[in-house]
């Protein structure tokens, strides 16, 4: 438990502070925190890619500027020469103020600004963040921290430095790195109503712009012009950017699952595939959707998006809480399978077809994952038995209410997909949802966007 003047004072700052004051209130107070921003990479020259803030940074702190570090440590303490030590449960690592930086890159914070609008109780310029971490870090027995990235060499160092000095001070040492994934990403996954009304904001941006985007996709456009109207609705209302780079895939593009280049010409009798979601308040949207370029689509085609639309359907009926993700992939594949058989693409019984993964040529991804703050959102998709047994196997998780996840099944005949018969190839689909359970079932996020084959033939006649 965190001492209650220190917690309260923590949690009436600001969401951000409730956050901080929730993750230390999970760890105890032995136990600190460290989470690195996002670095700067260079695009090209002296010309850099756009920045994004960290995501555990940004839930943290709201703070959306690079060259930063966190250090949450509930028994931390700065030193200042001839001044006695001074606790630090929230400190912050950031670039000082520079007016001539700032003439070129835009304001700073600054330490000041770390203090006074962020609640940290100490900033210091990046430049000190070896000087001060050891002594950070010194009173605790574990921290938290995501390995895998460039900070990892500076973090060990720390650690080793506060091991050294622990017999002088009489001060314990980490000696425990604890993934976030146990901690902070059970909170990431479960979304608060400020959270969900961010999502609920950039799935309606999201619709908007899928349903410009069938409006103009007439034979003779350009797979970029119909992102080109994507990315101008979601910054025309307000999201900062994409949550991933939008798929515009026409004709046999539309069977590549990570299609980027979106520069064909798009042909009559043509299906599209956009797979686009914006981001809002660093919260994100995912969604597919599969439509005919001249508005009707051919028989093949309905067969196709008809077999996928039935499996998705399915899906969501069955979300609730206790139904797991692997409950939803099982029913898709079933769904999928049969509709296999039924269009001559595989052959034999549908128990044995989906226990040979007959599908899988066709159907090869999950149906669904995690959304958040990340597109492929933060947190475990398989936790302990129920019983407690130590085999080491692990079991599906079950929903719970506050998560969201996609619904997303396909079907992709490739042009060399020999096994398929030669009308369906060159045929993919995809249709993908953002789903909240709730407490007693669902709520479909992006219900708006036009999804049965009447819908979205009519979208696709619709005057921009």
């Amino acid at each position: 438990m965190l001492p209650q003047d220190r917690q309260s004072r923590f949690s009436s700052v600001s969401p951000f502070a409730e956050r901080r004051a929730r993750l230390l209130e999970s760890v105890g107070r032995r136990t600190a925190a460290v989470f690195v921003a996002t670095p700067n990479a260079l695009r090209n020259n002296d010309v850099e890619h756009e920045f994004r803030q960290d995501s555990d940074v940004f839930y943290l702190t709201g703070f959306d500027e690079p060259d930063t570090v966190v250090v949450l440590s509930p028994n931390g303490h700065v030193r200042e020469e001839g001044k006695d030590p001074e606790k630090s449960l929230f400190t912050m690592f950031v670039r000082p103020r520079d007016p001539e930086r700032e003439v070129w890159d835009g304001y700073r914070a600054g330490l000041e600004g770390a203090t006074s609008k962020y609640g940290a109780d100490h900033a210091y310029p990046y430049a000190e963040l070896t000087k001060r971490l050891p002594e950070l870090l010194a009173g605790h027995d574990a921290v938290v921290y995501r390995f895998g990235g460039a900070f990892d060499e500076r973090l060990f160092a720390a650690i080793h430095h506060a091991r050294r000095t622990a017999g002088r001070t009489g001060l314990s040492a980490p000696t425990r790195i604890v993934d976030p994934v146990e901690v902070l990403y059970e909170h990431r996954l479960r979304k608060t109503p400020p959270e969900l009304e961010a999502m609920r904001r950039a799935c309606a941006i999201t619709a908007e712009a899928h349903e410009k985007a069938m409006a103009i996709a007439t034979p003779g456009r350009y797979e970029f012009e119909l992102e080109a109207v994507i990315l101008e609705t979601f910054r025309r209302h307000g999201s900062e950017r994409p949550a991933y780079g939008s798929i515009v895939g026409s004709g046999a593009n539309a069977t590549v699952l990570h299609y980027r280049r979106n520069d064909r010409k798009i042909e009559d009798g043509d299906l599209v595939l956009i797979d686009a979601g914006c981001e809002f308040g660093y919260y994100a949207s995912d969604v597919t959707r599969t439509f005919p370029a001249n508005g009707r689509f051919s028989d093949p085609q309905r067969s196709v998006y008809e077999a996928v639309l039935e499996a998705q359907l399915a899906c969501i009926e069955m979300v609730k809480p206790g139904v797991t993700q692997g409950d939803l992939h099982e029913k898709a594949v079933r769904v999928l399978t049969a509709a296999l058989l039924r269009l001559g693409v595989i052959e034999g019984d549908l128990e044995e077809a989906i226990e040979k993964e007959a599908y899988k040529p066709f159907y090869m991804h999950k149906t669904g994952h995690w959304l958040g703050m990340d597109v492929h959102d933060v947190g475990a998709y398989f936790v302990p038995k129920e019983d407690g047994s130590i085999d080491g196997k692990l079991r599906h998780r079950p929903l719970e209410p506050g998560m969201v996840i996609t619904i997303e099944p396909g079907l992709y005949f490739g042009i060399g997909a020999e096994k398929a018969p030669a009308a369906l190839r060159g045929i993919g689909v995809r249709i993908e949802d953002d789903i909240l359970v709730t407490e007693n079932g669902h709520e479909n996020l992006t219900a708006a966007i036009p999804k049965s084959v009447e819908d979205v033939e009519r979208a696709c006649r619709r005057t921009p």
